[in-house]
């Protein structure tokens, strides 16, 4: 037994069965979108990786209230180094300092005191017979000071004194190896007479 269906009724059948097949699948589809939580949009911040600064560490000793080792900002001034530690006491004396000079870290600051017996150079540093008795710091010295130093004339001192412009502040005596005209044997003389 065969069942006879015209072609018209075949096509009309079929786009019926189409029809509820496309409003089965949107229900199903609004359905499962129902279910599922949102995502919220969340705003995309740019990564940028910002420099860590490390705090400069310092050793203020000498003439302050309060010496020892102290952490500081980048950018610290020997005069900030002064005051964390505690300032200058009355004997010191701080025209032997640049107190602008910009610190460098694992230096130490030296606060000399005054002395009677002891003359003063135009610089501020102290010295007996022309050889300071005072350290002088190569990061802040004048050349004159330098140029008081034993071995080190208006030439050397004028190199010292370019290359910390060029180079920024000694880090540490040893730094003077990098001066054209200064070898290991002028760094062992020079090596009690000045700090970085």
């Amino acid at each position: 037994m065969s069942i006879a269906v015209s072609r018209s009724t075949a096509v009309v059948g079929i786009c019926v069965v189409l029809a509820l097949l496309a409003l089965v699948g949107q229900r199903l589809a609004q359905a499962g979108a129902a279910s599922e939580p949102e995502a919220a949009s969340v705003p995309l911040e740019p990564v940028v990786s910002r420099p860590v600064r490390a705090p400069l560490v310092v050793h203020v000793v000498g003439e302050v209230r309060r010496p020892g080792l102290y952490r500081l900002r980048e950018g610290a001034r020997i005069a900030d180094a002064v005051r964390r530690a505690g300032g200058a006491r009355r004997k010191a004396d701080l025209a032997g300092l640049n107190l602008a000079a910009p610190l460098v870290d694992g230096v130490q600051v030296l606060v000399p005191a005054r002395s009677a017996a002891v003359a003063q150079q135009p610089g501020g540093a102290e010295s007996v017979d022309g050889v300071p008795t005072a350290p002088i710091s190569l990061s802040s010295a004048t050349m004159e000071e330098l140029d008081e130093l034993p071995g080190v004339g208006p030439i050397t001192a004028q190199k010292i004194v370019d290359y910390r412009a060029k180079y920024g502040p000694f880090g540490s005596v040893e730094d003077l190896d990098a001066v054209p005209g200064i070898g290991p044997t002028r760094i062992e003389q020079l090596r009690d007479l000045v700090t970085p």
